[in-house]
């Protein structure tokens, strides 16, 4: 609920505006929408809470058959009026349990971190790579890139791939400027059929918001197209993956000051971070391998975290738990101009808001200890040798999610920020995934052992 509003006025201006019906979105454990709908008439008892949920029905809730109910509270701030069908209104939520908020629920995690670091007088903000493939599903389940001509080795910024894709594009685009996320930049990515959309920042709850809504988006207007849009880690082995890369910084609450901006000539290092900024990479790559699993959560995930696996070139995506300025081989990097950090081993899987609570927590745990990252790695870290790569006492991400869940089990800061139970739930849900992925049989084994043995 909240006070300062007055819902009746704002119901009032939702019907004046077309609403009819309002979608009062929370998310599973794995980041994707949930929720009921209610005529506008009912605003305020959804405000209120009158949405009630069987919390044993959906994915990593934590909830028994014989549990009370959840219920959804709308952050009525946060208001989205669908863009192809104004009649609707979709509101992120959060979850409630008898009257408080719900300590499983990944947004209100994020609710409390942020709530942790508003006490210090530090907000985050957090900018979202949105990469997306667009192709045709066959009858076989088999995906394909749709148009037989985006086939060059090397498609990213294809001008002529773009183009042929310009109906899904232009609806996309013209949709993210509508609901005022300013997007500045979309092109081609480096994958046939990939695309990549770029929009201003916000803080860190307005972003995860704005991704959750924008995968629901992508996938309405490629079905309109009789298309699929997924941003699955990695659809194809011989292409590049899926990423959604984070951009971090720190702000002052009281003068919105980037924190992390420093004039690169008054860096030691050269490259326009903060000494505040350097330790907030400390502390995420103190926890680099336990955060892998929350940004890279699904078996999928680490077919894309490879060098170059089936790929004819590097691949992009980071193996290292490493950072450096404006280098690509590194998980972490500090992109030309600093005043950020990115980290590029979040993939189009992620749940936003259990990523986003994990980063910011390490981050001010570095900021705490004053955990100093060491010199930045300006090379080509895919090419140095076994010995040069110890020697500077650069680790591995994890290569599998089952490493990552082991990792994320490990590392006491996940029960110290998410609780034990939301924590419990996580690796529970994703150490079934492994099994389940690991106990099937798949067409290359087949193919492989079924004549040879």
């Amino acid at each position: 609920m909240h006070p300062s509003l007055d819902i009746q006025a704002l119901k009032e201006r939702l019907k004046a505006e077309g609403v009819k019906y309002c979608i009062g979105a929370y998310v599973d454990i794995h980041g994707v929408p949930k929720a009921k709908v209610v005529p506008i008439e009912h605003l305020p008892q959804m405000a209120a809470g009158s949405e009630r949920y069987t919390g044993y029905a959906l994915d990593g809730l934590g909830q028994a058959p014989n549990d009370d109910e959840i219920t959804s509270i709308p952050d009525l701030s946060h208001i989205i009026q669908l863009p192809w069908e104004p009649k609707i209104a979709w509101i992120p939520a959060d979850n409630g349990f008898r009257g408080e908020p719900y300590a499983l629920n990944t947004r209100v995690a994020l609710k409390n971190v942020l709530a942790r670091a508003a006490q210090l007088g530090l907000g985050m903000n957090l900018g979202i790579e949105c990469e997306v493939y667009v192709l045709r599903q066959g009858p076989d389940g088999a995906l394909h890139v749709p148009n037989p001509d985006d086939k060059l080795v090397k498609p990213c910024y294809d001008v002529r791939g773009f183009i042929d894709q310009f109906s899904w594009l232009d609806k996309m685009a013209t949709a993210i400027n509508g609901l005022g996320w300013d997007l500045y930049s979309f092109d081609h990515e480096d994958g046939n059929g990939q695309f990549e959309f770029d929009f201003a920042y916000s803080d860190a709850l307005t972003m995860c918001d704005r991704l959750t809504f924008f995968r629901f988006m992508a996938k309405h207007y490629a079905k309109e197209e009789g298309l699929l849009a997924t941003m699955m880690p990695k659809p194809f082995a011989e292409r590049t993956g899926t990423g959604a890369h984070f951009n971090m910084s720190l702000y002052d609450l009281a003068s919105g000051a980037n924190l992390f901006a420093c004039d690169p000539k008054e860096d030691p290092r050269g490259i326009g971070l903060s000494q505040m900024g350097y330790h907030f990479i400390g502390g995420i790559l103190k926890h680099g391998r336990a955060l892998c699993a929350a940004f890279a959560p699904t078996v999928n995930s680490y077919k894309r975290l490879v060098r170059r696996g089936a790929m004819s070139y590097f691949s992009w995506a980071p193996v290292f738990n490493s950072y450096g300025s404006n280098n690509r081989t590194n998980s972490v990097r500090v992109p030309a101009g600093g005043g950020r950090c990115e980290s590029r081993n979040a993939d189009g899987a992620v749940n936003p808001y259990l990523a986003a609570t994990l980063a910011l927590a390490a981050g001010l745990e570095g900021i705490r200890e004053k955990i100093d990252p060491g010199a930045p790695n300006e090379d080509n870290l895919y090419a140095i040798t076994e010995a040069e790569r110890e020697s500077r006492g650069i680790g591995f991400l994890p290569q599998t999610l089952q490493e990552a869940v082991l990792a994320f089990a490990a590392d006491p800061l996940t029960e110290e920020v998410l609780g034990r139970e939301l924590r419990d739930e996580f690796i529970k849900y994703k150490t079934e995934e492994w099994q389940s992925y690991h106990l099937s049989v798949s067409q290359w084994e087949i193919e492989r052992y079924s004549h040879l043995f």
